[in-house]
């Protein structure tokens, strides 16, 4: 007796994963391909196996741009989790209870800027706080905070935690929707039970409602690392390439460009340009599997 064989699964599957090989596993592979190669004025490229990562980590003179730059990713991502991700659970939270008036209304407004374009959304920010011409300062004195306006942007101390409140500003709406979703999905059961014990809504919302929604929490995490490592458009619609002032705003992503296509006196290669994106795939490599290994498993095991 012939045993069916399921075509149907090979046909339906083909478009998906020759799209996905042509446009991204290949690019991938060809770019960790290249960061072992060196070219010549010429264009011709030798291999030169890992010369090209000893010097973006060891060599004086590529190095210190490289820390700076993930030392202020991590700055980066780290103000996205103490403030975006606990900011949309507490959204979230509150509309997700009943009865609240304007709740379809707020959750519109606070998601909105997402679908906003980058560019917009700096441009617009610039010309709110800038010293000259913005009316941060006027809206500060309003509260009572005008002696603490400065140009926030245009400071090394200041520069990238404004432009990361903005990236807080514009992206709050994802993880607020997504913890949204998770917390419209707890069972009305056992909320009702807890009800019935007695239990007050402080009581319910630690110990039933955000257990259950520890699954959610984690995928945005993920995301939001993920996310805040690939940053780049924000960065580079506000302060350009060289992430100024002084490249205290340079994250891996604006150090990527600057190394690949070059910028002003710099000028690019795209073996070198390979390699720091090589080592950008391998740092958000190795976070998505520390969170796998320590989070994800126990995760697992605790719906099990």
């Amino acid at each position: 007796m012939k045993t069916a064989r399921p075509w149907h699964i090979v046909v339906f599957l083909a478009p998906a994963v020759i799209i996905y090989s042509l446009f991204s596993a290949l690019p991938l592979l060809d770019t960790l391909r290249l960061g072992f190669y060196t070219s010549n004025d010429a264009g011709v490229h030798s291999f030169v196996g890992l010369d090209n990562y000893r010097t973006i980590l060891f060599d004086s003179d590529w190095s210190s741009a490289f820390w700076n730059a993930m030392w202020n990713n991590v700055k980066f991502f780290c103000i996205h989790m103490l403030l975006q991700n606990p900011i949309g659970l507490l959204l979230a939270t509150l509309f997700s209870l009943k009865g609240l008036r304007g709740a379809r209304t707020y959750r519109t407004l606070i998601f909105l800027p997402t679908l906003l374009s980058v560019v917009i959304i700096g441009f617009i920010w610039q010309l709110i706080i800038s010293p000259l011409w913005g009316v941060g300062e006027k809206l500060m004195t309003l509260v009572g905070l005008g002696n603490y306006f400065a140009p926030f942007l245009g400071q090394e101390s200041t520069a990238l935690f404004t432009l990361s409140l903005i990236s807080v500003w514009q992206y709050i709406g994802i993880p607020m929707m997504l913890i949204y979703a998770a917390l419209l999905a707890v069972p009305e059961e056992i909320l009702e039970a807890a009800h019935a014990e007695g239990a007050s809504a402080m009581r319910i919302f630690w110990q039933i409602k955000l257990p259950l929604i520890w699954p959610t929490l984690g995928l945005v995490t993920i995301l939001t690392f993920v996310a805040n490592f690939n940053a780049f458009d924000l960065i580079y619609s506000v302060k350009g390439a060289l992430a100024g002032p002084n490249y205290s705003s340079d994250l891996l992503g604006t150090f990527f460009y600057r190394t690949f296509f070059g910028y002003q006196a710099q000028i690019g290669s795209p073996t070198m340009g390979a390699a720091v994106a090589t080592l950008m795939f391998l740092v958000i490599l190795a976070g998505v599997g520390a969170y796998f290994y320590l989070v994800q498993r126990k995760l697992t095991r605790y719906e099990l």
